[in-house]
This record gives C-alpha cells, structure tokens and sequence, in this order.
C-alpha cells in the first residue's frame, strides 16, 4: 500500500466537493468500473457493470442522433438563405431579356448549378430576333413535351418538382453542357390560365446535387416565385 500514490487532502477535498468532474468524465468511469469488476473475481455478475454499459451505448447513439439533427437543422437553414438569395436576385430586372439572362447567371451561381432553361411549351413555331438572342436559355416546344421530360415518356403523374440523377441527352434541354450533366431538377410550371405550362431545368455536373430522396419545398417555392414572375412578363 505504501507504493501506492494516494491523494493528498487538498485534492480529496475537491473531488468530494465536486463529484461531478468524475461522473462526467467517461474514460474515469470506465477505468472505476472495471477496477471494480476485476475486485469482484471473474465468477460475479456486475449487473451494475451491465446497466452502465448499455446506458452508455444508448447514450452515444442519443449524442450521435442530436450531431445529426443539428447537421440538419443547419444544412436546412443553408439551403433557405440560398433559395431566399437566388429569389432576391431574380427579382431585380426589369424587363424580360434581363430576367433570362440574369436567371442563367447570377441566379445559376447562387443556386450552384452549371445550367438553367426554360422551356415554354406553344402550339405555333416561332423564330423571332427575340428567342433568338435568348436562345441559349428559353426554348420553346410543342404540347406535351414537358409532361414526357419529367416523367421520361412513362404514364404516371408528372410531380411538380422532380430531382434525379441522369445520364447525358441528346442536347435537347442542355445544348452543349448536356454531356457533363449528371443531376437534376425539373420544376412544372403553372403560366395562368389559357397557357400550355412550362418547365425550369436546372443542370448539374455534380451527380449528388440533386437526389429522388431529397426534400423538394424550398424549390416547389423557387418555382412559385418563377412562375408569378413569369405571368407578369407574358401578361
């Protein structure tokens, strides 16, 4: 005993004092523990022992689910101030060109995705300077079409918002960037009554951006906003 360093008084005094220093520290509870149950001889059963145990498993799963809550809750947040930003900038021009040219620019940068399009569904061929100069952001196609995109020729229900993974097209949607798009999102949109709908597809290189499993709210917002933009121009 006497090679045993014992704790001078002034330390005793603190631990007595302050008990929870021991309690809340996990590596001191287990060496305590497992100096007790090595006292007790290997043919006694510590159900105390047991009982610490599991409660330490259920308490690490408890810290492991609140880390990811937290993750969550702020991955959630991120993703609200980006919509609120890209709706902000959406907002700002004036007339229809600038509205286009900005959705595919500063709005595609805020959103982090490497192509935005519009595609307008109208029953009449048009070829104007107008389409013309915005060509590498609206496109225009026949009835019908965007209900066959977003649900790839099949007979269901075409959601309002859709996120998947996709393999290259054919150029359609995506012009020349179709070839590195690997994700993304296609948002229906509702133009008013007595318009064909529309469609905004956003594109991107990243496989995982966009995932059948992931949340659709803040975009089915995004794509509320779009489209009371959108009636205002056209009106």
């Amino acid at each position: 005993m006497s090679s045993i360093a014992l704790f001078d008084d002034q330390m005793r005094e603190k631990l007595l004092a302050h008990p929870e220093v021991i309690l809340e520290d996990q590596d001191v509870m287990r060496a305590l523990v497992a100096a007790n149950e090595s006292g007790m001889g290997e043919n006694i059963v510590d159900l105390r022992g047991i009982a610490m145990d599991r409660l330490e498993t259920r308490l690490d799963r408890l810290e492991d689910t609140h880390r990811n809550v937290i993750a969550a809750a702020y991955e959630n947040l991120a993703g609200t101030n980006q919509i609120h930003r890209a709706i902000l900038s959406m907002l700002d021009p004036t007339d229809f060109e600038t509205f286009l040219k900005n959705l595919a620019g500063e709005v595609a940068t805020t959103l982090r995705v490497d192509s935005i399009r519009l595609v307008l569904e109208t029953s009449q061929a048009e070829d104007s300077p107008a389409l013309a100069k915005v060509s590498d952001i609206l496109s225009v196609a026949e009835p019908g079409y965007v209900d066959h995109y977003v649900t790839n020729g099949r007979s269901v229900p075409a959601r309002q918002v859709t996120l998947r993974q996709v393999a290259p097209n054919d150029g359609e949607i995506y012009g020349d960037k179709a070839e590195f798009i690997r994700s993304e999102a296609t948002l229906l949109l509702d133009l008013g009554e007595g318009r064909l709908p529309g469609m905004l597809a956003m594109g991107s290189e990243d496989p995982h951006l966009f995932k059948a499993s992931q949340g659709t709210d803040l975009l089915a917002f995004f794509a509320g906003v779009f489209e009371r933009s959108m009636r205002r121009y056209l009106g």
